[in-house]
């Protein structure tokens, strides 16, 4: 049995927090702070969300959710989360350039790099042994229990890190930090140690401010702080292991990967900083790569230059089939129309479908005539 809470002695307390802080900034982390791992308050909102079913297919949401709301059901005796933030944001992608150039594929910016979740998962592992060496030494006879996480089990990774401090829930959803913006990963350590909480929140500053909410090109939004997944472009190209509905294909433009729109908008980013992480950078210039080009690789190629990717998740025929509509939403091409036609002869039904729609909109003239106009 570990001895009670009140027993470890709180400067000693303090000062492990202190150098759990300095590891963070050591490990590259932008900010470490602590918070209580009681999510009772998000009971509501969660089950709300589930009723409506704005969850999709994501089953996994509904059956963890008891894991979601008592941390200490995912590790016993949890009594604080140390969340992390890193940011991520690649140099230089010009990402409404992008967004604005129909041959373009627009990949979400933090799957442009190498995957975050190995890279983060090993520095918080290390923080965590760090911390672990460190009780030994000062409560020998405490019996610890911890365990990092970053994106991989049932965690409601943005309510912990706004009561641990890190910024507020933006309408998007989004954890935004007033001196960073939101382009940045969340982490934690689950812990049972009872380490001094910090006790700062940061004031809810979206304001009047419905920038993001109306930027959305699918409507996921139904209300502010609420988010349809279905809706969700990023949803329906990496989650979705189905058909697209057509009545997102057209809108959905050239995001192949995800979507940032309710980001790239969102005024606080003009505070964000580009990431300086190498791993993080755009890798085989998919920051900046044409719609045909992509969708000419081969399997081989997929898998190669995705390798150590978030990409790679999503599987070729998925890859080829968010592709597809891209191209369908470029301008008339009769190098499009070619490679549509060839690839429908060797892929899935699943791409099959998306590529007989990316045709109809290859040859429809007016279709053409207004995209025509609009580039005018």
């Amino acid at each position: 049995m570990h001895k009670a809470n009140s027993t470890l002695n709180n400067n000693a307390l303090q000062l492990l927090t202190e150098e759990i802080f300095r590891w963070g900034k050591e490990a590259g982390f932008q900010q470490l702070s602590i918070g209580s791992a009681n999510t009772e308050n998000q009971t509501e909102s969660l089950n709300d969300w589930l009723e409506q079913n704005y969850h999709g297919s994501m089953s996994w949401m509904e059956e963890h959710k008891d894991k979601r709301l008592q941390p200490d059901l995912l590790v016993p005796g949890t009594t604080r989360v140390i969340s992390a933030r890193l940011d991520y944001l690649p140099q230089d992608t010009e990402q409404i350039k992008i967004l604005k150039s129909p041959d373009k594929a627009y990949i979400s910016r933090y799957a442009l790099g190498r995957d975050y979740h190995k890279l983060m998962r090993k520095r918080l592992a290390k923080i965590a042994e760090k911390i672990a060496n460190r009780s030994r030494e000062v409560f020998p006879e405490y019996t610890l229990n911890q365990r990092p996480f970053v994106d991989s089990a049932p965690v409601l990774e943005r309510p912990l890190a706004e009561q641990a401090g890190l910024g507020w829930v933006g309408k998007h959803t989004l954890l935004i930090n007033q001196h960073a913006g939101s382009w940045f990963f969340l982490g934690e350590i689950f812990t049972n140690l009872p380490l001094p909480l910090n006790t700062e929140r940061a004031d809810n500053k979206c304001g009047t401010c419905e920038a993001c909410l109306k930027v959305c090109p699918t409507d996921a939004f139904p209300k502010a702080y609420q988010l349809d997944a279905r809706r969700c472009i990023s949803y329906l190209t990496i989650e979705n292991k189905g058909a697209i509905p057509e009545e997102y294909r057209e809108v959905m433009g050239n995001r192949v990967f995800g979507c940032d729109d309710c980001q790239a908008i969102c005024p606080w980013n003009k505070f964000a900083k580009p990431t300086l992480e190498k791993d993080f950078q755009a890798r085989h210039g998919l920051q900046d790569s044409e719609l045909l080009t992509l969708f000419l690789w081969d399997e081989d190629t997929f898998l190669k230059n995705t390798e150590g990717s978030a990409i790679r998740r999503i599987g070729y025929q998925r890859w080829l089939r968010n592709i597809a509509i891209g191209l369908g939403n470029a301008p008339a091409s009769e190098d499009i129309q070619k490679a549509l036609k060839e690839k429908k002869e060797t892929c899935s039904p699943l791409v099959a479908e998306h590529i007989e729609w990316a045709l109809a909109q290859q040859q429809n003239p007016k279709r053409n005539r207004l995209r025509k106009l609009k580039r005018d």
